[in-house]
């Protein structure tokens, strides 16, 4: 890192306050709510396409792990509650899809983390950052699909994991260019002697 720059994540180089912090998550979780409305059903299988990933990671890479992963919590446990803020509207506890609502608690505690460390400055990083976050997200999603709904799990990648790689790695490209230039903006800044923590 270079001295006198910012560090930490994007969320906290003008201060940080408990207030903030409250605002931030729950900012977080109507974030991953609105982007869960974007849903394109892929036919024979219960995962619709979604800008949820997305959301979850980018928020989770500005707000650090503690909030990414608060965020994503609380987004479980409130749509589980009856906030329709599932993908579609839907809530309610989704049988088959909650391995992905776990992964999103993990994962963001994971990219929150690793943007803490530098991770989200470089665009190079930032696409580790994101395959990083995502491969988890999958990891406790896809053996969960195929627990929940009796598929075998070539069933299940095939269902729960193939049709989202296309738009898995269009939205990481996205967030290379996002978070990378966000903190260029952040060190211009602070360079020409305007930031303030």
């Amino acid at each position: 890192m270079v001295p006198g720059r910012p560090t930490g994540v994007l969320a906290d180089v003008w201060g940080r306050s408990a207030v903030r912090d409250v605002v931030l998550t729950v900012g977080a979780a109507a974030a991953v709510g609105a982007a869960a409305q974007i849903a394109i059903p892929v036919p024979g299988s219960p995962v619709p396409i979604t800008g949820q990933t997305f959301a979850v990671l980018l928020a989770a890479a500005t707000l650090g792990a503690s909030r990414g992963a608060a965020g994503m919590l609380l987004y479980a446990v409130a749509g589980a509650l009856g906030v329709p803020w599932f993908a579609g509207g839907e809530s309610g506890w989704p049988t088959a899809t909650a391995g992905y609502l776990v992964g999103f608690i993990v994962a963001a505690a994971l990219t929150g983390q690793l943007a803490a460390l530098g991770a989200d400055r470089r665009p190079g990083l930032t696409i580790t950052l994101m395959a990083a976050g995502n491969g988890l997200i999958y990891l406790i999603g896809v053996p969960w699909l195929a627990f929940a709904t009796g598929m075998d799990l070539a069933s299940a990648l095939a269902n729960g994991l193939a049709p989202y790689v296309i738009g898995d790695i269009l939205k990481t490209g996205l967030a290379a260019a996002l978070l990378p230039g966000a903190w260029l903006l952040v060190n211009r800044h602070t360079s020409a002697g305007d930031h303030r923590i």
